[in-house]
């Protein structure tokens, strides 16, 4: 069985899109989310595996739950509101420019960068390029294509 599995996940980066959707329904039993094929071939790679072995245990699930209701004090529409793409305080970023290392540390109301303070990555790039820069795409935390769709 192990080997049966191994090759329908190899299989999947060889599939093209339409049928990997098309097997997102035969597998899901609904039509997929419009994503991208990364996602696409990730979800089904978890769900094959969940079908041949079995998902996750109750007591995993439960745990899990326990959890998120502790992050979010069980505000389910909190839950469902997109997750905040800065990073957690004490993150070091870390951007060449030009031959020269820059770091900065994320902080909770900002960042700091050369022992000063900024509130936003933006303004750090715009110090460190002398131009205005999305600070996400500088710093490489979004993708530039991604940001002019």
């Amino acid at each position: 069985m192990t080997e049966a599995v191994l090759a329908r996940l190899a299989a999947l980066k060889g599939t093209a899109t339409p049928d990997l959707k098309k097997l997102w329904l035969e597998l899901h039993g609904q039509k997929p989310p419009p994503y991208n094929r990364r996602f696409l071939e990730s979800r089904l790679a978890y769900r094959i595996q969940e079908l041949a072995y079995g998902g996750l245990k109750p007591e995993t699930i439960r745990r899990l739950e326990e959890l998120a209701e502790d992050l979010d004090g069980g505000n389910v529409m909190k839950r469902r509101q997109p997750a905040n793409n800065r990073p957690i305080s004490g993150t070091r970023l870390v951007r060449e420019w030009q031959g020269v290392d820059h770091q900065v540390t994320v902080r909770d109301n900002g960042f700091e960068y050369q022992g000063r303070p900024y509130k936003s990555l933006s303004a750090i790039a715009r110090a460190i390029t002398g131009t205005r820069w999305n600070g996400l795409i500088f710093f490489g935390l979004k993708n530039h294509r991604k940001a002019a769709a």
